[in-house]
């Protein structure tokens, strides 16, 4: 079956289902208004899953992988929830320290989308660590509703303390050379920013994330790389006060926006995947890394 992309849906349909990815329409409420859009013998449950991601189809790397050793690991964050849990994935021929990079979900967890994004990067040579925010509440439940559902129920505050946790633990590791990176996409976008603001020398990638408040950017000592979404408005509505406020900060930053892109279009898992745009934003990201992390 032919693989669908954003082009062959109505924009506004597209608008609507960022709305419903987001938590500001639910489910019900997304079939009620997709309805308008359903012709042709397909209904709105149909453009919805056509929308929805597909994780087999897209998986670059396999689980069991042999040229990598993948583990579950717990580590502790003293100010956050008392129960956490990663996704930590090496090179399996490794023999010193790497470099280590924190990968930061969108805002259903763990799922296997995120886990194949930590696989690429570990076969880049790098010691690449996902924590998943859910892990307090069992982990990724197999089912983006359902994760995005207990999502909404974290206490936000203790979640962001889990991931400066994880930094900090993968930066501390005996196998890691203490150069970390981190990267997120959408929530972890975000979440990359606030990172930046809170861990010192974390070089930081951040895939069209929420901006923090402008007056935090003089708390960044680190270099940035962010890559935007032209089609956005979400997003880009804060976008030009922060890049004023990291400006002023004298921030090292790099900003890029893709043309014609949607949000999520990193994400090779479902149709506002952007073959051209991702692949040159992922190298652009392992270029930064690889600069900013082996020096």
């Amino acid at each position: 079956m032919e693989r669908k992309t954003a082009a062959d849906f109505d924009q506004e349909l597209l608008i609507l289902f960022d709305a419903y990815v987001h938590g500001a329409v639910d489910r019900r409420g997304f079939l009620a208004e997709a309805q308008k859009f359903a012709v042709g013998g397909v209904t709105a449950a149909m453009l919805l899953d056509q929308l929805s991601p597909n994780f087999v189809q897209a998986q670059q790397i396999a689980p069991d992988d042999k040229r990598l050793k993948t583990e579950s690991v717990e580590y502790p964050s003293p100010q956050g929830y008392p129960k956490t849990r990663g996704y930590l994935v090496r090179p399996a021929a490794a023999t010193g320290k790497l470099p280590g990079i924190v990968v930061v979900h969108e805002n259903r967890g763990l799922n296997p989308h995120i886990e194949d994004v930590t696989r690429r990067l570990a076969l880049e040579n790098f010691m690449a660590f996902a924590p998943d925010a859910l892990a307090s509440l069992g982990g990724y439940p197999g089912s983006e509703d359902k994760a995005r559902d207990l999502f909404g129920t974290l206490d936000q505050a203790k979640t962001r303390e889990d991931m400066i946790a994880a930094a900090n633990y993968l930066k501390s590791r005996p196998d890691c050379t203490g150069k970390i990176g981190t990267v997120g996409f959408c929530y972890g976008g975000g979440i990359v920013q606030m990172l930046a603001t809170r861990v010192p020398d974390l070089a930081a990638v951040a895939f069209y994330g929420n901006s923090p408040a402008p007056e935090e950017a003089v708390k960044i000592k680190a270099p940035m790389l962010l890559h935007y979404a032209e089609v956005d408005e979400r997003i880009n509505a804060a976008r030009p006060a922060w890049e004023a406020a990291l400006k002023a900060a004298n921030v090292r930053y790099t900003m890029h926006s893709y043309p014609g892109t949607q949000h999520g279009f990193n994400n090779d898992t479902t149709p506002r995947y952007n073959e051209a745009a991702a692949k040159l934003a992922w190298q652009r990201t392992l270029e930064f890394f690889n600069q900013h992390l082996r020096t």
